[in-house]
Order: C-alpha cells, then structure tokens, then sequence
C-alpha cells in the first residue's frame, strides 16, 4: 500500500544551465517555478537535497517521495545532481536563465570547491531570497551544505545555529 501512494507523488525532471553546466534537477510535488508562483499556495519552505557522489538525481527519489510524504505534502523537495554528473537526453530541453548573475563559470566547476559554487549560484538564482531552506546532504552533499552555512549567511536556512538552540 505504501509503494502505490508514493507512486502518486509528482516528480519532475529539468536540466538547467547552471554556471555553464548541465544540471539535472528533480523536483518533488506540484511546485516546479518558485519565483513565477505568487498563489497562496505557493510553499514558504524549500527542501532541498544535494547528492552524495557519483551526485546521481535520480537514485534519491525513492528517499525524496518518502520525505514528501511525510511533511504531509505541504513543502517540495528538490534534489541536485552535482555540476556535469549527468547529461541530458538529446531529446529534453535544457532551461537557461538569462537574467542569470551567477551565470559565469566557475573557474573549476567539478572540483569540491566549484560544486559548492554551483549549488549556491542554483539557490540564488532559482529560489526566490525569502524562501526558507532546510539543506539535506549526503555524504559529500553534507561538507557542500556546511560550506553553503559558511558562505552563504544570507541564505534563510533554518537550524543553521542549531548548536546554540539545544545544550548538548
């Protein structure tokens, strides 16, 4: 029963330009623009999941529906692959943005240091500043979140001072 109510769980694919570089995004619920979304019901939190390596999208949406699901379909969850990981079919469009700031490419965009330029240049460009963020790494997607908190403090990641919150 529970493998037929993930199977209903939207789940869209798109490769974007980003920092000069095919992108795989998948994105989990009805929500696949968030700057374009100006309904009530556009979310006013963002889940977003960044890849272990080989930074595969897609071997994570099984873990991605379940996550869906569990927060009762309200938030999406995206999922990153990592910069040049995966290659469009020659048949899917590759989306651009031309108003892009980030759009420059990162000098070495598939060492560790030019993957975590190229999340964040995604975040700034894709996901509107407001937007509240709850980061989920895996594996190497951990160290990138942790180098996000650390050069990004604009960004509205919650519990990023979660070691001030709770005493240990």
């Amino acid at each position: 029963m529970d493998s037929e109510i993930k199977e209903e769980i939207p789940v869209h694919e798109e490769f974007i330009l980003c920092c000069g570089v095919e992108t795989q995004v998948l994105k989990c619920g009805p929500w696949t623009d968030l700057f374009n979304d100006q309904s009530a019901n556009r979310p006013k939190l963002l889940i977003f999941v960044i890849t272990g390596n080989p930074g595969f999208s897609a071997a994570y949406v099984p873990f991605v529906k379940a996550l869906y699901s569990s927060v009762n379909k309200h938030f999406p969850v995206w999922v990153i692959s990592h910069a040049g990981h995966a290659l469009a079919p020659k048949d899917k469009k590759i989306l651009t943005t031309s108003d892009d700031p980030n759009a420059q490419e990162v000098k070495d965009i598939y060492g560790l240091c030019g993957q975590v330029e190229h999340k964040l240049a995604f975040l700034r460009t894709h996901v509107p500043k407001e937007m509240k963020l709850v980061l989920i790494g895996h594996s190497i997607g951990c160290y990138i979140s942790l180098q996000i908190l650390k050069l990004a403090p604009e960004l509205p990641i919650l519990n990023k001072t979660l070691e001030t919150q709770r005493p240990i």
